[in-house]
């Protein structure tokens, strides 16, 4: 894929900010054909150290809300301020995925990139936590890691080099995604597909030497990433 947008990113002070594959990348993809209007107002889920929200203010004119629990708003707002971006802009709330503090039917969209599998696999999740705070007719933009086919019961040893079974659970194939946000009653089911980014935005982040990059890369130079993918998943509130 030809990532037009996210090249104006790749300054290596802003790679350092990734916290995994490269969401820049994974979002311009994600946001392909996505009818967005600008000043439209969206929650970025799970924003990290706010890449992401920045790329979303800048690149598709949009109000954005970086919600995150680990990450500092001070220091995040200072990133946004360094970048050109106003405090109407973008506005950084620390947050829990599972007890948003928003009023209800706020946002014209959410957007999640590389986190939603960490809150968003019980299947009760999208009707009690999220979709109460997002207006009827607006549209949820989910980009995830994930598996080829899951293969929790037999997994490979190439991807036992840098993690768990436990941490290996939150990645699951298309058809799980599919079955579990199908059991949501209040959005319908508009995408759940493999994505085309995977091998690219894997490179960009085992580039990063945070130790936790220079872990992942014992699994994917083990050959890893042929059992890995990631997954585009969207839903449109009824």
């Amino acid at each position: 894929m030809n990532y037009i947008l996210s090249q104006k990113y790749d300054a290596p002070e802003l790679q350092a900010k990734i916290m995994g594959p490269n969401p820049i990348k994974l979002e311009e993809e994600l946001l392909m054909g996505a009818s967005l209007p600008p000043r439209a107002v969206v929650c970025d889920l799970g924003s990290g150290q706010g890449l992401t929200s920045v790329f979303l203010a800048r690149e598709y004119g949009l109000t954005v809300y970086a919600a995150d629990l680990w990450s500092d708003p001070a220091e995040n707002r200072a990133f946004f301020r360094s970048m050109g971006l106003s405090d109407d802009q973008i506005i950084p709330v620390k947050a829990d995925a599972t007890d948003l503090p928003f009023e209800k039917d706020f946002f014209d969209a959410v957007v999640s990139t590389d986190s939603y599998n960490y809150f968003g696999r019980d299947p009760e999740y999208l009707d009690r936590c999220l979709l109460p705070f997002v207006k009827r007719g607006g549209l949820i933009y989910i980009a995830i890691p994930g598996m080829k086919q899951d293969c929790h019961d037999h997994l490979p040893p190439e991807l036992l080099l840098s993690w768990t079974s436990e941490q290996l659970d939150y990645m699951h194939d298309v058809p799980y995604w599919r079955r579990m946000v199908s059991q949501c009653r209040g959005a319908e089911v508009l995408e759940v597909v493999e994505m085309q980014s995977n091998d690219e935005v894997w490179a960009d982040w085992l580039r990063q030497e945070n130790e936790y990059a220079v872990s992942d890369r014992k699994s994917m130079e083990a050959g890893a990433g042929k059992y890995l993918n990631f997954i585009k998943i969207v839903l449109r509130r009824r």
